[in-house]
């Protein structure tokens, strides 16, 4: 490994190393064990964890119909039967494999580039089926065209702007207690296991039921019944959950054990291999009419399919959808702020980026900005909007922490946009086992978890439930929220009405929280603006001397080490010494930063 470890230190001593913090950089807040070649098969672990969202969204969005017109009748009200429609549909769904791709690569990149975060974006599962399925509906028969739901998104991305160069979205996230913080990290992880235990992502392991919410499944897709569900003499008998669960799952983990660089990419390419190959019981391309136009498509192995149905094709004549407009915009709004953000935490987190004197983690306003100007663009390639995903963690777990990952997925998905065939023919149980692996890592967690305080705890427990059980990241952190402010309004109530003689049991072991942003509400740069300082992106010598205004959270907060006097951007802008001379006086403890 002699040459990989000279390309690492030569990388290290260029420009790109200390743009992007590689250890051995120099920089004076390198990311330890960051290295240029680790970082590329991280990338390309992220990518091809990621890589079933090209047909998988392109499916979903494709049920809608897109902007085709449905010539109904009285037979077939919905153009289940209708050729032209269904031909017309076809070319969308190709289009979205285009666009999805294209859109996962530019934001993806820049995500790397800009905000040097290791974690990929694309179009998000859930919001996709939230516009396929509700917004525009099945074949056109939901709240509003497909034309103004482009529209909507388009509108969301630039609020989601706004929002960010305002530094609500950056105090939303460090505004979120912690207890709720750690648990979305615990939640993602069993949300990654969920949709890897699934038949449309994963080994086929669960499945929905009618007597239970889930049951054992792992039969072949022809045993399956009306519901769903397989029957008892079929269950545990389909060969590709086999091939997932030893091949991607016992083989990667073992190779794992052992240190084996890039074994996740291994698992991953050693099933896909086994898979493609037709007539065998585990091919990903069965004889059947789905199977031979999958197969086809595959065959032309190098390909691209301009978009000719579904690019810019929003619509803002919205008079008589005003309040399903309405809506359907304010849903994509807070679902995507809760999933971008609690996806950005936790992933930083999971890659040990986070600042726990702030809560915050370094980029994290551009990080914001790329995911919302990505939502706007989405909607110009006629796509669901995009958002970080928690995919992502399977390359953190192989080691990156730098842009340079990010950047490597967004080549890998360019790439893909001419070699669609082959990356679209990745099957789910190739990456099912990964997603189960990666989500066991992300339950570390859960030892950070105060458990000792109820208001906490239960919270906590209900972020990390719902997430799985409901299918969505965004209703966990709702749970968690709402729970959160009512147990704990309702202790604080109690505890002024009597004067501070009841209190909770275990309440002195409560984590800190207050509603106070470090440094205001408002980012400095909007401060420095107002004083007509020329240059205002670039702090003044003294910023950081910011005096705390409630010492009572502040010196409950120095003992939990979770508060502190400085901004985030403070600690990002300025380099370890010179922070402490700014920031005037500065204690031997680790967590006592106070300025006079």
């Amino acid at each position: 490994m002699g040459w990989a470890e000279a390309v690492n230190r030569k990388v290290a001593a260029t420009f790109l190393g200390r743009w992007f913090k590689l250890e051995g950089s120099g920089h004076p807040r390198e990311r330890k064990n960051s290295y240029f070649l680790t970082e590329i098969r991280a990338g390309i672990v992220t990518f091809f964890a990621m890589a079933y969202i090209i047909s998988v969204n392109a499916a979903i969005i494709a049920d809608s119909g897109g902007p085709c017109v449905c010539d109904s009748t009285p037979d077939d009200p919905i153009c289940e039967a209708n050729a032209d429609y269904l031909m017309c549909k076809t070319e969308v769904r190709r289009d979205i494999v285009t666009a999805t791709a294209a859109v996962s690569a530019l934001t993806s990149f820049f995500l790397g580039l800009a905000a040097n975060m290791p974690v990929a974006a694309s179009c998000g599962m859930g919001l996709n089926a939230y516009l396929a399925y509700d917004v525009v509906g099945f074949h056109g028969t939901g709240r509003v065209p497909y034309e103004v739901a482009m529209t909507a998104i388009f509108i969301e991305g630039f609020i989601f702007l706004g929002m960010t160069l305002l530094g609500m979205r950056q105090w939303l996230a460090r505004a979120i207690p912690r207890p709720i913080k750690v648990a979305t990290g615990v939640g993602i992880g069993l949300f990654l296991t969920i949709i890897g235990l699934t038949y449309s992502q994963g080994i086929g392991l669960i499945t929905g039921s009618t007597a239970t919410p889930v049951s054992l499944a792992g039969c072949a897709p022809e045993f399956r019944l009306d519901d769903g569900s397989c029957p008892g003499s079929e269950k545990m008998r389909n060969p590709t959950m086999w091939i997932g669960i030893f091949c991607g799952g016992i083989f990667t983990v073992m190779l794992m054990l052992y240190r084996v660089k890039a074994a996740i990419l291994i698992g991953i390419i050693l099933v896909s291999i086994i898979s493609w190959p037709r007539g065998t019981p585990v091919t990903n391309f069965p004889d059947t009419p789905l199977g031979d136009s999958n197969f086809d498509f595959f065959k032309q192995v190098v390909t691209f399919h301009p978009i000719k149905h579904t690019l810019a094709v929003q619509q803002w004549d919205i008079s008589g959808h005003g309040s399903q407009f309405a809506l359907a915009l304010i849903t994509f709004l807070y679902v995507d702020i809760l999933d971008c953000t609690g996806t950005l935490y936790s992933m930083a987190r999971f890659a040990d980026l986070i600042d726990e004197r702030t809560q915050d983690f370094e980029g994290s306003a551009v990080a914001y900005m790329v995911d919302a100007i990505g939502v706007s663009i989405s909607s110009l390639f006629g796509a669901s909007p995009v958002t970080a995903f928690v995919e992502s963690g399977a390359g953190i777990s192989e080691g990156g922490k730098t842009g340079i990952t990010a950047m490597v997925t967004g080549i890998c998905f360019f790439i893909s946009i001419f070699f669609a065939p082959i990356f679209a023919s990745i099957p789910p149980w190739a990456t099912g086992s990964v997603l189960i692996i990666v989500g066991s890592m992300m339950m570390r967690a859960v030892t950070e978890i105060n458990w000792d305080y109820l208001g906490d705890a239960i919270p906590a427990f209900l972020t990390i439930a719902v997430m799985p059980f409901t299918y969505s990241i965004a209703d966990g952190l709702i749970a968690g929220i709402c729970s959160y402010i009512l147990i704990n309004t309702l202790v604080f109530v109690i505890r002024k009405l009597s004067a501070g003689r009841l209190v909770p049991y275990n309440y002195t072991e409560k984590d800190p929280w207050t509603w106070r942003v470090p440094g205001g509400l408002l980012p400095g740069w909007t401060t420095r603006l107002a004083r007509g300082k020329k240059d205002f992106w670039r702090p003044y010598d003294h910023e950081g001397e910011h005096v705390v205004q409630d010492t009572a959270v502040q010196d409950s907060a120095d003992i939990h080490g979770t508060y502190d006097g400085t901004t985030s951007s403070d600690l990002n802008e300025f380099p370890p010494a010179s922070r402490e001379k700014d920031m005037g006086e500065t204690t031997t403890t680790p967590h006592h930063t106070k300025s006079n």
